[in-house]
């Protein structure tokens, strides 16, 4: 059980990473096509690749490690329930990023700044209260 644990920990950390990362780069290519940004923005390309070839897989092995490691570990509990709403909300913030990402390729930039500051806030609340979950978990 402690290789899948490590697995969890690991995958959890990139999908966590890129969630924060993606919505980053989503507002600096939305201030970048307004014309305020005076640097290098990454292509549309860039980001759908980030997305589908490293966020996702990383999402997808977290969670099917996550849900091994309380399989295994025959976890249950009120704290579980919650932790799995948390992130479920993450799923979520990962959706949406991909609806971001395709309106940034159909240039459509209305709203897309504050859709990625926002969704980057929100994945960073769902993430701390992911921890804050798992660290006051009871022990059996």
């Amino acid at each position: 059980m402690p290789w899948i644990k490590i697995l969890h920990i690991a995958t959890l950390l990139c999908w966590c990473a890129a969630l924060l990362y993606l919505p980053a780069l989503l507002l600096a290519s939305a201030r970048a096509r307004g014309g305020e940004a005076t640097f290098d923005v990454p292509a549309p390309a860039l980001l759908r690749f980030l997305f589908t070839h490293v966020a996702t897989p990383f999402a997808l092995l977290a969670i099917m490690s996550g849900t091994l490691l309380f399989l295994v570990g025959r976890l249950t509990g009120g704290w579980l329930v919650l932790k799995l709403m948390a992130v479920s909300g993450m799923v979520l913030c990962h959706v949406l990023c991909g609806a971001l990402i395709v309106r940034l390729e159909r240039e459509q930039f209305r709203f897309l700044a504050p859709a990625s500051g926002l969704l980057a806030a929100t994945s960073a609340a769902l993430m701390l209260s992911v921890l804050v979950l798992v660290l006051s978990k009871p022990f059996d």
